[in-house]
């Protein structure tokens, strides 16, 4: 199994150290999200000063960018590191894209990744063989390249993208048209088992694919520490992510797998009038074991290995901050590699 780090949170002057750390633990990719910061810069940075990992995003907002200028940025980032990019796509929910993004309206946005994704690989062919654009879609179209336009071919792969998915129909999008799929950090193991990987199956047959050619990435939360003390600290801490995602009525699915759907219209309600404490309150302990992953370093691989079986790779971290935690990560990591 693969395992993923991750850098950008920080400042971008942060981010060269950050490489350097990863790759000096053995991670095999690291990537960046896009909260506060915007994705790009750091995801460029950081091709540019590693020299093994993958570098990619987890994920980057697709539909406030031109699939044509992503897909440039991705093969020149591809062509400079020697085939170690991964682009990760994902949609935010309509509310950011409207009012935050300004990204149009919001209108099917299983079907825009899609064409996303297919605008993406049609800009590669063009630039790999010199064919004559011909991408039309509903909402994005690629129709002309003059050759000075066209940034010609390179001696590796061409990226792989993932893209994000919680609801069944951008599932089935993934097991279509991407090379991989993340798994939301707003999911359950339960969720995963009788929905997420049946549809991404489902999708690939749709496409004539084999689902084992569509990696999976795990993780999601995790509460991990030296002992119940530190696991039941990290797991209190989870209540503020488990309230935000499960107050937006995108993943309320999620919640109604485990028969939660009250919890989660009563937490979006609460969001709605800006009590963002009393929604972490609200929701107890029981949930949270749910969706995170609570383990102790020694026993995580087995962990994993269970409750991830399904998994390509997965991301986790923990401290490194003096030689003895740095061992213990670095030995972490080989662990969960020779799975």
């Amino acid at each position: 199994m693969k395992v993923s780090g991750r850098f950008g949170a920080g400042p971008l002057s942060d981010v060269p150290a950050e490489v350097e750390r990863a790759e000096r633990l053995g991670y095999d990719a690291i990537t960046t999200s896009e909260t506060k910061y915007e994705a790009t810069t750091r995801w460029t940075l950081a091709a540019h000063v590693s020299t093994r990992a993958e570098i990619g995003t987890s994920i980057i907002i697709a539909f406030p960018r031109s699939p044509f200028v992503m897909a440039q940025m991705a093969w020149e980032l591809q062509k400079s590191t020697g085939g170690r990019v991964m682009i990760g796509l994902g949609t935010q929910v309509k509310g950011h894209n409207e009012r935050r993004f300004s990204s149009g309206t919001w209108e099917a946005p299983a079907t825009r990744m899609e064409e996303y994704i297919l605008m993406m690989r049609a800009v590669w062919n063009t630039f790999q063989t010199g064919a004559k654009p011909e991408f039309e879609g509903r909402f994005y179209n690629f129709t002309l390249c003059p050759p000075a336009f066209n940034m010609g071919p390179i001696d590796v792969p061409p990226p792989k993208i993932f893209i994000s998915a919680v609801g069944p129909a951008m599932t089935r999008v993934a097991g279509r048209a991407a090379d991989g799929l993340f798994l939301h950090s707003f999911t359950t193991e339960k969720y995963v088992r009788e929905v997420t990987l049946p549809e991404l199956a489902k999708g690939a047959q749709q496409a004539g694919r084999n689902l084992s050619d569509i990696e999976v990435s795990g993780g999601g939360m995790m509460a991990l520490g030296n002992n119940d003390a530190e696991i039941e600290e990290q797991l209190l801490a989870l209540r503020q992510p488990i309230s935000f995602y499960g107050s937006t009525r995108t993943y309320l699915n999620v919640f109604d797998t485990h028969g939660l759907g009250e919890l989660g219209l009563m937490l979006h309600d609460m969001s709605v009038k800006g009590e963002w404490e009393r929604m972490v309150e609200s929701v107890p302990l029981d949930v949270v074991r749910e969706f995170a992953v609570a383990s102790n370093y020694d026993d995580l691989p087995d962990v994993l290995a269970k409750r991830m079986d399904y998994a390509t790779r997965v991301a986790f971290d923990a401290p490194s901050d003096t030689p003895e935690d740095e061992a213990r990560l670095k030995d972490l990591i080989r662990r969960v590699q020779a799975i």
